[in-house]
This record gives structure tokens, sequence and C-alpha cells, in this order.
């Protein structure tokens, strides 16, 4: 048997395959991304992942189960308590939790809210569970008037801070991201606090991709960690470093876009024999 030098890992972010024993617990009963977008586009055609099997984990229109798919195929179920980002690259890479990270599906306690003021010196706007896209469209405009960021968070353990470059530039944006960092420990230790710049005027504002998170510090040593002790160099490509807290990443590179960021594994793909 052939020894490998070099393991590479993309995770296609939220292109599910039904749901899990506990999607009731996080409101996703049903949840089956990649065959309901099938059905809802009259097929898929994806004849690399076709030949390696995708078809013979569930029923996917235009999706064929080869008989003799070319790679291993199966559906996983996570074994950690939570579901968000951090929880599931983590266990990945061997950190299983036994309790989920906090969410705050009716926006953050007032004390949080007024404890971040207090520290950055300024009032917030939002508190509340949102799209990061349509709360930038509803509240850029009284952003741009007043100066105040935009704080909100999603389904996932996250408080998000969004604010237009041209009223707070991001290296400030980035600070008060450290500034909520410091203070979400405890009970309210979210697993990331995430930069959402933007640009635009009112009707048209746009993310840019000058987003970054801060995360959390892995618990315990990692695959990654591990990599990097026995001396293999570890790629990181995209948000992986924010997500891992810049820990068990020898290289980081930023990317733009999905595009830019399958663009820059196969160039590192090209450059890097052996390690992740």
């Amino acid at each position: 048997m052939s020894e490998f030098t070099r393991t590479i890992i993309i995770v296609l972010d939220s292109a599910g395959v039904g749901e899990l024993p506990d999607a009731a617990r996080y409101g996703d009963e049903g949840s089956n991304t990649i065959p309901h977008t099938a059905a809802s586009v009259g097929g898929l055609k994806v004849p690399v992942l076709e030949s390696l099997g995708l078809g013979r984990i569930v029923p996917i229109r235009g999706v064929a189960p080869v008989p003799h798919p070319a790679g291993a195929f199966g559906k996983l179920t996570e074994q950690s308590a939570g579901k968000d980002s951090i929880t599931g690259h983590w266990e990945l890479m061997g950190i299983i939790l036994q309790r989920p990270f906090p969410t705050y599906p009716n926006g953050f306690p007032k004390e949080i809210i007024a404890a971040f003021e207090r520290k950055i010196g300024t009032r917030t706007l939002g508190n509340a569970p949102a799209s990061g896209t349509e709360i930038i469209q509803r509240l850029g405009p009284e952003h741009l008037r007043t100066g105040y960021p935009i704080v909100y968070t999603s389904a996932d353990s996250v408080f998000q801070i969004a604010s237009h470059e041209d009223v707070i530039p991001v290296s400030r944006l980035y600070e008060l991201c450290e500034i909520a960092r410091a203070m979400l420990t405890g009970d309210h230790a979210v697993s990331r606090v995430i930069a959402r710049p933007f640009v635009g005027r009112p009707g048209a504002f746009t993310r840019t991709d000058r987003r970054k998170d801060f995360s959390l510090v892995p618990p315990q040593p990692t695959v990654l960690d591990g990599a990097v002790e026995a001396g293999l160099p570890v790629i990181g490509i995209g948000k992986i470093p924010d997500l891992f807290a810049g820990r068990g990443i020898t290289t980081s590179i930023h990317t733009h876009d999905d595009l830019d960021g399958m663009t820059q594994t196969v160039r590192a793909m090209g450059e890097v024999e052996r390690g992740i």
C-alpha cells in the first residue's frame, strides 16, 4: 500500500444530505439541502462528485448512483453538542464538545450590550438575530447618520459587528471585535465574534471581503497541531485559520469568495507535496 504524504480537506459549507437526530433542537427538521436544491433546479450536473459516489449516499436528482465509485463515500453524524462552524470544524480535527456554545435567539442580554457599549465608548444598533445582508440594508442608513456599530447574531453562536468602511475604519472594527471577544467569556463565551465590514449607499449596501472571525482557542490539541509538531506544513485557506484561532496553521491564505477559495486550493496543491 502506498503511503499518503498529503491530505486535502474541502468543506462545502451548508451542503448537507439530511437531518441529524437532534435536528428538532435547532429548527432543522426536514433539512436535506443538496437533494432539495437538485429538485428545485431540475437536477444537478456534478460529474466529478457523481464519479466519487455522491449519488450513492442519498437519492439526488440528476446524480446517478454509479456502481463502481472512484472514492469512498458516506454520511457522517456529528457527535458534539451544538451546531455551528467551529463545532463542526473542531470535530473534524478531533475535538468533541460536550456542551453547545451559547446562542441568543432573542438578542444578547441588556447587561452584555451595556458593558460592550461602555468599553467602546459609544452606543450600538440592532442587537437581534438577523440576516447579515438584511440588517445592513435596514439599519445601514441610521448607522451612517449616527456612527453607531450594528450588533447582531444568528442561529449560530456568534456576536457579529457590522460597520461601513467609511464610517468605522476596518482596523477599528477589528479592535471592537477584540474587545467583544475579550469580554464574552464564561456563560457567554460565544464561539465566534465576527467583523462584517460593508460599503455602498442606502438601498445598495454590500459586504466586503474583509470579514474576520475572532474565535475561541481550541481547548485541546487538534490533528492540525499534531501535524505541525511532526514538522508538516498546514495550509489554512479562507476562514480556516480563524476557526482555529490560528493554532495548528503554518500558512494562512486569505480568500475573496468561494471561487477564489478553490483557486487558492488548487494552487496550494501544486506547491505543497506534504502536509495538510
